[in-house]
């Protein structure tokens, strides 16, 4: 969407999306998951799904981040309907914040009251190594956007949203209970957003360590103004994929992310298939 488009309503641009994908689907979601770099895999357990691929819907761009399959999955997960992005559209693409958004709203308009992100990020906390899953307890938003700047969309949230609690209290136990049944560790802490693509300097990992970040990635933040703006439940969890820049003297490669990703990505699919399986519970 470029940004002489920002004046288009989100609800208009829903409404061509919900409508391209009702003609689809007709599951109504009530969970909406979305899988970041290298972990994807927990797609493979939706099933009787119907798959779109993000350029099959009006107005989106192939996903071209490596790891992501850029497509969106509508099935069952441990009995619950759902919706999963197999990967995420990110700003560094050169999209409009309010594209980076579109498919989180999109799944809470086809029925999702409940939002789960996930990211493969840095450590900026040297106690956690790679490997380490980190629910998310709040988020810095260091990109210097957000997706609602521009005219208010008042039939999709208000003007200013309070983000006290925008990352769910109730979900985060929910997510720590389904840990501890999976025997998965599971850290807590906060995520930083930056632009990217450029991983951090080690000087702005130290900046971020004072600032009080845990965890730092190219993605998330947008998605989770816009989930509170709209009024779902958020929660989260960042895989930590490598040690921040500065923190081991190692270059920092997205290969080195993926593997990391692929590894570790079994223990988070295990935590949230438990997560979900709860839901009713």
């Amino acid at each position: 969407m470029p940004s002489s488009l920002q004046t288009v309503t989100f609800s208009s641009r829903l409404d061509l999306l919900e409508a391209a994908v009702r003609a689809r689907s007709r599951l109504v979601p009530r969970l909406g998951l979305v899988l970041g770099s290298g972990l994807g895999d927990i797609a493979d357990a939706v099933y009787d799904a119907t798959a779109i691929h993000f350029d099959e819907l009006p107005g989106w761009p192939a996903a071209s981040a490596p790891g992501h399959a850029g497509r969106i999955l509508l099935g069952q997960l441990e009995g619950v309907p759902v919706a999963c992005l197999q990967g995420r559209l990110h700003l560094y693409e050169g999209h409009h914040p309010r594209t980076v958004v579109e498919p989180v709203l999109l799944m809470g308009r086809l029925g999702a009251r409940t939002i789960v992100l996930t990211n493969a990020s840095g450590g900026v906390n040297e106690r956690f190594a790679p490997g380490t899953l980190m629910a998310i307890a709040d988020h810095l938003n260091l990109t210097g956007h957000s997706p609602l700047i521009g005219p208010n969309d008042d039939a999709s949230g208000q003007r200013f949203p309070d983000l006290v609690g925008a990352w769910s209290p109730s979900l985060r136990d929910q997510l720590h209970r389904a840990a501890i049944e999976e025997g998965v560790r599971l850290e807590e802490g906060i995520y930083a957003g930056l632009v990217g693509p450029a991983y951090e300097t080690p000087a702005e990992v130290r900046m971020l360590r004072i600032l009080g970040a845990d965890a730092v990635g190219m993605s998330t933040v947008m998605e989770a103004i816009a989930a509170r703006w709209a009024g779902l439940e958020l929660c989260g969890v960042s895989l930590i994929t490598n040690a921040g820049a500065g923190i081991t003297g190692d270059a920092l490669t997205h290969e080195e992310v993926l593997a990391a990703a692929n590894e570790a990505g079994p223990e988070l699919a295990r935590v949230l298939r438990r997560f979900v399986a709860r839901l009713d519970g």
